[in-house]
Order: structure tokens, then sequence, then C-alpha cells
């Protein structure tokens, strides 16, 4: 493709909403631009890019042994309320009417469409197992859309769903074979990624992985083993409890001791002159149903509320106002504890490294010291509440210790086992002739926010440094003098041959001056430069260069083309995912 033929409106200066690199240099490098609040247009280049991740995502999906199909969009009420989540997806769910009144939404997910096809096309467990995905725009109305295509609202996905008649399979040939599909793509894509354990969310379900871009914009936080595999989200990852060992309850006399305006960790410790990992707080939390209870860890650590919520088993949970702590405890806040307590107590592990513990009293400006659990509390459950830290040990091998990462979600695989074949009435005869619901399984992946993390993980201050094999293109031809009959010609010459090889390459025949040319190539990242110059030229040679690499060698003309085979080869394989 000739430069002067492609619409790539460069911009000089930072757009003033873009705050993210992706979204600066994707603004500026002229791929994308702003119709509505989340809302783009894509324009060539990253057309471009966008196609070659969806080549990738089809290769590797076909691969698999799943078929493509197309669903709509626009999606009637009736399937979401049988699925039951008409009323419990949120805001984000954009619902309209059609002019006879009929209730629909733009789909931000396809589950419960699949699940009706499924229902009405799938008879026989001989039919099974089955995977079936597309690609195509999806909508949620987020109520902040940000940093262009890694938080908008409309964006384009692939989404999967397999299903099986028993649990096994759908784990084994379902589960299994989709996250090594999804392993293979994030590589052959060029990306450094982590397949960490993850919260289900609104899809359901009770298995899942998200798979993470490694990179320091990222928002999300992983915490990931040096020494397995184990990797998880932060809201997700397990915690080792033994941090300096369970110990055996003290033998101190439980003491009420007078702590006037005392609420905090850090001040009940300063007050008693004793470490935060000497203390017990306690939380006061309920859930949806307005059930109570009071939550307990060790000083130092943090409450997971995801961790409460699933240990709990409700939809969600929700720290009590002041007024309803000074209800449920007698005392204000900053002065509950489990002696005593009329609320069921729910101990995280951590509790367990405690002896002869300092407690609030339950008592406005009083706390207990030399409580211990078993002989002053009892608490009705213990279990993994605290949030996992950077820099402790690894809850699944001995040795090994967690690191704290940033990432980018791009994909994410659920197993979902009948919580919509139940439902929905999916369900097929199995080799007895009984009724069986179905197991599935779940599987997107962002196709645009991939190609949005690929630049936040490989960009520098000058733009985008493009893995070479979701780039626009491969090969960047700059002639730096194109009004020079020698350069014009060798630049058109090179270029020809390259498509003839069907590499894909771009010619800047723009007569602009050297130093914009330069400028624009740095910006738009094509892994491969090839620059013409009038001198170097002369004595028969180019010059190449490696996007992401400082080094410019000089090459004999004559031996360019086989530079660039033999480059396109060496960087294809490192991302071969085999």
């Amino acid at each position: 493709m000739r430069y002067s033929r492609m619409l790539i409106p460069t911009l000089k200066e930072v757009p003033a909403d873009a705050q993210v690199q992706s979204h600066i240099l994707m603004l500026r490098a002229g791929m994308i631009r702003k119709l509505a609040a989340g809302i783009y247009t894509y324009l060539p280049l990253a057309l471009r890019s966008i196609r070659k991740v969806e080549t990738i995502v089809r290769e590797e999906l076909n691969r698999s042994g799943a078929q493509e199909l197309l669903m709509p969009m626009v999606q009637p009420s009736e399937i979401w309320e049988s699925s039951g989540r008409w009323n419990q997806y949120g805001p984000e769910l954009l619902r309209i009417k059609d002019r006879k009144g009929g209730e629909f939404c733009l789909g931000p997910t396809h589950e419960e469409v699949i699940t009706h096809l499924f229902s009405n096309e799938i008879k026989s467990y001989r039919q099974l197992p089955i995977n079936l995905y597309q690609i195509m725009d999806k909508f949620r109305d987020e109520i902040r859309p940000r940093f262009g295509l890694m938080r908008g609202r409309e964006f384009i996905m692939k989404d999967a769903y397999s299903f099986h008649i028993n649990k096994e399979d759908a784990l084994e040939s379902g589960y299994k074979v989709m996250y090594d599909a999804y392993t293979r793509i994030f590589t052959r894509c060029g990306l450094k990624f982590r397949a960490v354990e993850a919260d289900t969310g609104a899809i359901g379900g009770n298995y899942s992985h998200e798979f993470q871009v490694l990179a320091s914009s990222g928002e999300d936080t992983i915490l990931a083993c040096d020494a397995c595999e184990y990797s998880a989200n932060v809201e997700k990852a397990e915690s080792k409890y033994e941090m300096t060992g369970e110990v055996e309850p003290g033998s101190a006399e439980v003491v009420e001791v007078h702590t006037p305006n005392q609420r905090t960790i850090d001040e009940i410790s300063a007050f008693l002159k004793v470490g935060p990992e000497k203390l017990i707080k306690t939380l006061i939390y309920h859930d949806d149903d307005g059930k109570f209870y009071a939550i307990c860890l060790r000083g130092d650590e943090e409450l997971n509320e995801l961790k409460l919520k699933n240990h709990l088993g409700v939809n969600a949970v929700y720290a009590a106002e002041e007024a309803d702590i000074l209800k449920q405890t007698g005392a204000p806040v900053g002065f509950a504890g489990p002696v005593g307590m009329k609320l069921p107590v729910i101990c995280d592990f951590s509790v367990k490294t405690v002896a002869d513990g300092v407690t609030g009293a339950n008592k406005k400006d009083y706390h207990f010291t030399g409580v211990n659990r078993g002989r002053d509390f009892e608490p009705i459950a213990w279990a993994d509440l605290r949030c996992a830290k950077d820099g402790e040990g690894c809850p699944r091998c001995d040795g090994g210790i967690l690191h704290e990462y940033k990432g980018i979600e791009v994909g994410q695989t659920f197993y979902l086992g009948k919580k919509y074949s139940s439902k929905m009435k999916a369900v097929v005869q199995d080799e007895n002739g009984k009724d069986v619901a179905v197991e599935m399984g779940c599987y997107g992946i962002g196709v645009s926010r991939t190609v949005a993390s690929a630049i936040e993980q490989n960009h520098d201050d000058k733009g985008i440094i493009w893995p070479l094999p979701i780039a626009p293109f491969a090969v960047e031809i700059l002639p730096v003098m194109m009004k020079d009959d020698a350069v014009r010609e060798a630049g058109e010459k090179l270029y020809g041959e390259l498509l003839e090889l069907g590499i894909e390459v771009l010619l800047d025949d723009r007569t602009e001056r050297p130093g914009i040319k330069f400028n624009d190539a740095d910006l738009l990242g094509i892994p491969i430069r090839i620059t013409i110059g009038k001198k170097s030229l002369k004595d028969g040679n180019v010059e190449f260069k490696l996007r992401r690499s400082q080094d410019v060698e000089l090459i004999p003309l004559t031996d360019i083309v086989t530079k660039v085979q033999d480059t396109i080869a060496a960087l294809m394989a490192e991302c071969s995912g085999e």
C-alpha cells in the first residue's frame, strides 16, 4: 500500500481527552476516531491489525474443532428473562423497544441466544460435544467509558460456547481445549501474558481464568508464583495463612482496657504499644438479604470482599453503616470484637497466628487484651478472606514467592456448568433416553481490546512498536527523497518485489521532509523499516532497522529482500505458539 493513498490522519499533539498510551497513540497514528463516548470508528490501520487478530483467533478455534456462526446483536427480553438476567444484569444492559413496544437489548454477551439456539436444535447426546463461536460487535453501556478501546461501550469480541453431556467432558475436551487454544492465540499475537485464576462475575459459573496482557498501565493486579504456574487475579488469589506459622492459643487473662478515642489499628497499636499483627480487627458486614456478620482478620491484613461474598454464597456483601454497627454491636465504629459478639463470627485463617491478642470490647472506648480463640470466642467458620500480597509464599507450592504484576484482561474462560442450560431447558437425551441438562462453557476474547493492549505493552516515547503478527504492515519502505529519480526508482522496485512475495509493505511515497517521514514511521511502529537514501544508495546499500531496536544496518540492495524474508521468519518463529 502507498502511504499517499491511505487514510492515515496522524496528529502531532496529544489529544486532550486521551489518558493511556494506547488511546493517545491510536489517535495520533490515525487509527481511530471518536464518534461518541466509548464509540469509535476504526480507520484502515487499526482495522488491519484487528483483522490480523481475528485471523489468528479463527485459525486456532477452527483447529480446536469449534465452528463459526453469527448471532443477532439485538436480543429479545424474553430469553434474558428465562435466564433470570433481565433484571440482574444492571444498567450496562442497553434496553430498547421496537415500534410494537417489544422489549429488546443490545447484546453485551450471547449466553442466552446460544442457549436458546441449542435448546431448539440439539436433541441427542450423539450430537455432542459441540463448540460454536462468533466474532462481532458487542455493546455494554459502561457508566464511565474511558481509555479509548480499553474500556469502550461498543467493541469487537470473540465469544464461544461449548456444550457437553457431563462435567468431566466439559472440563477436559471443552474448557481445557479452549484454555490451550487461548494460550496459542495470545502467544501467536506476540504478547507477554499470564493466564490467571479469576472470579466469574456477571457471567456466572464456578471456574474461570483471565488471560492478562502484562503492562504497567493495566487496571488489574495479578499475583504470580516465581516457582510454579500458579497465578491469579488479586481478587481471587489464595493466601497462605501461615505467615508466621499457626500458634497455640495463649494463656493470658482477658483484661478490659480503657482506650479513649482509639479506633484504628494504627491508633490502638501505638496506644497499647503492640504490633498490628497482635490485633484481631472485627469488621461488620451484611449480605444482600440484610443478614449481618462479624468478620475477623489479623490487624495487619485487609479483607477481600470478593472472597467473603463467595464464602457466604451471596450475590453481594456490604460494609455496615455506622448506625448499623452501633445497633448490632452496642458500640460505635472501631470498638467491635468477637468476644461476646451476638452476630455470627467468621474468622480469616490469619487469626490462627494470633495468641493473647487485642480486640474491641463492643463497648465505646474499650478494648480487650489477652484474647484467644477457642477459649474466649469460637467462630462459626474459618475461611481464606484476606487479600494475598506481593512477596508472600505461594499457596500451591513449597518455596515459591508471589510477585505482583499489572495486567490488562483480554480474554476470559468460564466453566458454566448448568447455570443456563437448566433454566433455559437446554437438554438432550442421554444414552438411556433420559433428558439431561447439558454442561456449558463460555469463552471470550476482546479483539479490539487485544490490539489496544498490544500497544500498551509495546511502545516508547516515539510511538507504537508492533509485534509482527498483528502489525498493520510488516515492512515500511522509506525513500528519503522521492524527488530523486534513483531513490524513487529503488523504492518502487523494492516495493514491487516484496509485494510479489506476499509481504505486506507500506511505501511512504510522500514528498514530505525526511524528519516528518521518520517521525511518522516511529509513530506508526511498523516492525521493519528500510530507508533508501541518496548517499547510501550510491554505494549500493539501504538502511535496515527493526522498530524495537536502536541498531541500524547497512545492507546491500541486492541482499535486502533476503534479509527481509529471513527477519520475518525469525520474528514469526518467536511467536509460533508451538
